[in-house]
């Protein structure tokens, strides 16, 4: 670690103050933020998707488990695929914990890929996660644009993240978030790229530390693996 600057505990104490006021007035603009992202405006979802699930076939409706809300992570597993992508699952582990005090506010919460039911539960039962996992049977992240057909990749830029752009990767990542009103289902919010940070505890518990997430700014997440993984050897 480098040298770092060392001072007395009142000098500390003094820095730390003057970073509260910032932290302050941060959490005042994530909470506007909050209320702007709950205000957007919902569009009806029209399209009637399926999707297999362990316990057979399943609509977006059945997803919400009989809750209110939904929320989706779009999950990075195309079907030729052995695992899905360490990325999304470094996300996906934290949804077990999470899951009853998300349904204790009305929220049920899904991943979702494209990959087969078969492999979906595979690597749950080797990675021990819990929460529900489906494979996508009618191109709904396609729609929510986090998957991308082989000729749409080879005719040019594609949109993801509300921006038309090159993509190689015929998976992206994502989220989505969706509301169950009166028998009908509806759109409210997704994110992508940069904006996935705010739903990684680990990232958070990162950036506590005074070496932060130590990444390589040419490949910020070149680090992060399986969490079955960490001990083997690099490039595994």
């Amino acid at each position: 670690m480098s040298a770092h600057e060392i001072v007395s505990a009142q000098a500390w104490r003094d820095a730390r103050k003057a970073l509260l006021a910032e932290e302050k007035e941060f959490t005042r603009l994530r909470d506007r933020m909050s209320e702007k992202r709950r205000a957007l405006p919902w569009t009806r979802v029209e399209k009637a998707y399926r999707f297999d699930a362990p316990d057979g076939r399943k609509t977006l409706s059945d997803l919400f488990e009989g809750r209110g809300q939904l929320i989706v992570q779009h999950i990075m597993f195309a079907p030729e695929s052995s695992a899905p992508c360490k990325s999304c699952s470094f996300w996906a582990d934290h949804h077990d914990a999470t899951l009853p005090h998300l349904h204790a506010r009305d929220v049920a919460l899904v991943g979702v890929s494209r990959a087969p039911l078969e492999k979906l539960r595979s690597v749950a039962a080797r990675l021990g996660w819990k929460f529900p996992w489906v494979s996508d049977l009618d191109g709904f992240n396609h729609d929510f644009q986090t998957s991308f057909t082989p000729e749409e990749l080879a005719a040019g830029p594609v949109e993801y993240n509300y921006r038309v752009g090159a993509v190689r990767s015929p998976d992206l990542p994502g989220y989505s978030v969706f509301v169950r009103d009166g028998g009908e289902v509806f759109h409210t919010y997704s994110c992508y790229a940069r904006g996935l940070d705010m739903l990684n505890p680990t990232y958070h518990l990162l950036d506590l530390v005074p070496k932060g997430r130590d990444e390589n700014p040419e490949n910020p997440m070149s680090w992060v693996r399986l969490h079955d993984k960490y001990d083997a050897p690099a490039g595994r």
